[in-house]
């Protein structure tokens, strides 16, 4: 008698690390990727979360194998690779600057402007904007308070807290995305990106673009069960004010970046290399 033994081998997925921050609009993208509801044939996902500028720091002295980071700092992270999804862009909206009071702008350049970090995109652009100005940097969520109770005259203000400032007893002194809008005839306001390590290969990058695209086209196809599950980020926020902000910054070009975000990202880094805010660097996206 002959016996036939067939071994089969099951395929071990790559381990990776993704690092994302701890907002609601990050949470929804994620959302078919962390609860398995989108599983992957080729990746074992262990998240990391931290505050923007956490991961922005985090990648100039690469930690993470994937990580959500500003634009911005793409200028000083050359070991990473775009991703041509999960991005955050603005539709003609995006940071804004509020303050107690009206006041102009050569009366802004005059203050201490609060920031939310050295490395976001929301201080490059202002500084495109306006020019160089004197600031200090805080937590996002500490920003509109700050302003409310005098700590600081002007904010520079990002995420869901750009729609609740009024809320916060505070006013909008200017709109940074609608400056950008005008400026560029209409391109996407480059924000927030995720970017995989480069020496991973380019076809390994493309897998996991894609992974991540899928999960965004989850979350957006079953909208309440994601937004369901980003409101642990909501940071207090009322869930009608989450819903808004999520439809914001989970958008077309969110799901992939296309033209106009690609062409939004090097029309930035153009604008900041002339005026001297971001060394000379080459910028390196996924492929299509």
């Amino acid at each position: 008698m002959i016996w036939i033994f067939i071994t089969t081998l099951k395929k071990t997925n790559m381990e990776i690390s993704v690092g994302h921050t701890p907002d609601s609009d990050d949470a929804f993208m994620f959302y078919g990727m962390f609860t398995d509801k989108v599983p992957s044939p080729d990746f074992t996902v262990n998240h990391v979360i931290e505050d923007i500028e956490n991961l922005n720091l985090k990648a100039t002295n690469p930690e993470l194998d994937v990580t959500a980071v500003s634009v911005h700092a793409c200028a000083y992270i050359p070991g990473y690779t775009i991703l041509r999804s999960g991005g955050s862009f603005g539709i003609n909206y995006g940071p804004i600057v509020t303050a107690k009071k009206q006041m102009t702008i050569e009366e802004l350049k005059k203050c201490k402007i609060a920031i939310p970090g050295k490395m976001t995109s929301a201080f490059l652009l202002l500084q495109l904007m306006i020019g160089k100005f004197d600031y200090v940097e805080m937590n996002f969520s500490d920003i509109p308070k700050a302003v409310e109770s005098g700590e600081v005259d002007v904010g520079l203000v990002i995420h869901e807290t750009q729609l609740s400032y009024e809320q916060e007893g505070n006013v909008k002194i200017l709109d940074v995305g609608e400056w950008w809008d005008k400026t560029t005839n209409g391109l996407p306001v480059p924000l927030g990106i995720n970017v995989m390590r480069t020496d991973l290969g380019m076809d390994t990058i493309v897998k996991f673009d894609k992974y991540l695209q899928a999960s965004i086209e989850f979350g957006i196809k079953n909208f309440d069960d994601a937004l369901e599950y980003a409101m642990q980020y909501s940071r207090g926020k009322e869930r009608s004010l989450i819903e808004k902000f999520v439809k914001m910054y989970v958008n077309p070009v969110t799901v992939n970046m296309g033209e106009p975000g690609e062409q939004a990202i090097r029309k930035l880094f153009e604008m900041a290399k002339e005026k001297g805010l971001v060394p000379d660097f080459e910028i390196s996206i996924a492929t299509k």
